[in-house]
Order: C-alpha cells, then sequence, then structure tokens
C-alpha cells in the first residue's frame, strides 16, 4: 500500500535487524514509563530475541509490515491468522498482535494507516473479523480501537517479566 507520503512493505527476513530495532524502540518508548526497568528487560530479551522473531517471520500465517516515509521506518504492524493467533484463535478472523509507530511520528495518521491497513488486509482474506489485545492501562490506544469499531469481548494476562497484567481483547466485524 502507498500513499503520497507513507507505503507499507511487507518485511523481509533480510530486514530481520532492523525489525527487531524497530520492536524494541517502539515498545520501551510505548510502556517504559509505567513498569519497572527488571520487567522491561526480562520481556524485550524474550519477545525480541532474534530467534524468537527470525521464527515469527517464517511463520507462512504471520505477517510483518513497515510503515516508511521517505527513506525512514516510523512503524511497523504484524498480523496473525490462523494458529499463529495468540489467543482466542478464531475461525476467519485476523489478529494485530502488534501495530507501533515511533514516537517522532505520532499524531501524523501514520497509526491509523496501519489499522486501515489491518482492516483491508482482513476483507482481501475474506476474514469476518478482526481483534487484538491492548493494556488495559493504555487508555489511548483503547479510546483508538473504539473509534475504528473495536469492542471489548474478553480479557488474559499478559506477563512483563515478573508482572502479570491484564490485556483487553477487542474485536469488529470486517
Amino acid at each position: 500500500m502507498q500513499s503520497g507520503s507513507y507505503r507499507i512493505e511487507r518485511v523481509s527476513l533480510e530486514e530481520l535487524v532492523q525489525l527487531r530495532q524497530l520492536s524494541i524502540d517502539t515498545f520501551v518508548d510505548t510502556f517504559s514509563k509505567q513498569n519497572n526497568p527488571e520487567n522491561m528487560e526480562a520481556y524485550l530479551s524474550k519477545a525480541f530475541k532474534e530467534s524468537q522473531l527470525k521464527a515469527e517471520l517464517e511463520n507462512p500465517d504471520s505477517f510483518f509490515y513497515f510503515l516508511k516515509s521517505a527513506d525512514r521506518t516510523l512503524g511497523y504492524l504484524k498480523l496473525n491468522t490462523k494458529s499463529a493467533q495468540t489467543d482466542q484463535v478464531m475461525d476467519s478472523a485476523l489478529e494485530i498482535e502488534r501495530i507501533y509507530v515511533v514516537r517522532s511520528a505520532h499524531g501524523q495518521g501514520f497509526g491509523k494507516a496501519l489499522l486501515e491497513f489491518a482492516l483491508e488486509e482482513a476483507k482481501k482474506r475474506s476474514l469476518l473479523s478482526i481483534w487484538l489485545g491492548v493494556w488495559e492501562r493504555n487508555e489511548k490506544a483503547i479510546a483508538f480501537y473504539k473509534s475504528y469499531g473495536f469492542e471489548v469481548f474478553d480479557t488474559h494476562p499478559f506477563k512483563l517479566g515478573d508482572d502479570m497484567q491484564r490485556d483487553l481483547l477487542m474485536k469488529r466485524f470486517v
């Protein structure tokens, strides 16, 4: 997908190092103020280990995309189908597992662009619904998803280091 100011491209295995760094940077920017450094480090070292991300990139039911503007990568998106879904594996559904934009690009519509891209991907694949998990304390993200018609349908635990947190599971029909 391409617009005048940005493009969304599938991430290749050759871009693994860049994906890893962007994943770490955006996660830290988003959550470090609300969590202690030890729990952040424990999570980052497991979730964004190169071998872990490589396995996710190679999974035929997972799809990573970069959002690029000019020569900069400003965000990324990870979508899952079928058994790659992280929880609540649903037939005919697409999971948005990760959707992040670098802090310097917040407020410029790139998060909307990534979410709308995910909705289009669900339509292209003839899927019936799209869902995601969002930390219950991330009020800004919850409001953003609600503005697109997502509704809370369940919760699940999310372990950040030794801190057991709760994510809201939200979905909408395509």
